[in-house]
């Protein structure tokens, strides 16, 4: 995000209720089945930062490990870089779409955690291997408490998401009112989204459903 966006983004929370800001925070936990959009609104430039776990843009969370899921990845990511797939504002305010940055951590998480796993596997060999001629007994203590490790490190890494940032400019904002998403059924896996709304007429955060995909600006 550049400086100007995410300036945005920060006077909109500074200027956001206790309550909101509360909700705000509760809102940035990785929970599967809920999405978060961030949308602020800066003179005539509109932001919408998305971020959603990959288990509900993809159904996983680490990097493709065959060719079904890199399909299903790369199908993913053609759908989030065009925002007219994912959000319609309303006509009205003449909204452009100017910049569409989509990224991702599940690759990033995956080799973090094959790194460690290999370095780990490579230091675990050589030494039990010399202690497999000398102490068998260690060897075994050893094993298991390396094998508690590689568990609970590969537990700790399995969160990976996407984020998405739409940067619109808008030629007449005073008339935007509404922004309509369809989210829910190009990622069916989401149950709800929380979206937090900074502009300069309001400050707000609401709750999206499949039933209720509407955002309205006052």
């Amino acid at each position: 995000m550049s400086p100007k966006h995410a300036l945005a983004l920060v006077i909109g929370l500074a200027l956001s209720t206790a309550a909101n800001a509360e909700e705000f925070r509760q809102h940035e936990a990785h929970v599967h089945g809920h999405v978060e959009f961030n949308i602020a609104q800066d003179g005539k430039d509109l932001l919408v930062e998305i971020t959603a776990p990959g288990a509900d843009v993809v159904g996983f969370e680490h990097a493709p490990e065959n060719e079904s899921q890199e399909h299903t990845l790369k199908h993913a990511l053609s759908t989030l870089e065009d925002a007219n797939a994912v959000l319609t504002i309303n006509s009205q305010a003449q909204c452009e779409i100017e910049e569409v940055d989509v990224t991702n951590t599940l690759g990033a998480a995956h080799s973090e955690h094959e790194h460690h796993h290999d370095a780990d596997e490579h230091e675990g060999h050589e030494h039990h291997h010399d202690a497999d001629e000398h102490e068998g007994h260690e060897h075994h203590h050893d094993a298991d408490e390396h094998e508690g490790h590689e568990h609970h490190h590969h537990e700790g890494h399995e969160h990976g998401e996407f984020n998405v940032q739409y940067r619109y400019s808008c030629e007449q904002v005073t008339k935007l009112s509404n922004i309509e998403t369809d989210w829910f059924n190009q990622f069916p896996s989401t149950e709800s989204i929380g979206v937090n709304l900074f502009t300069d007429t309001t400050q707000s955060a609401l709750s999206l459903s499949k039933d209720n995909t509407n955002i309205e600006i006052k």
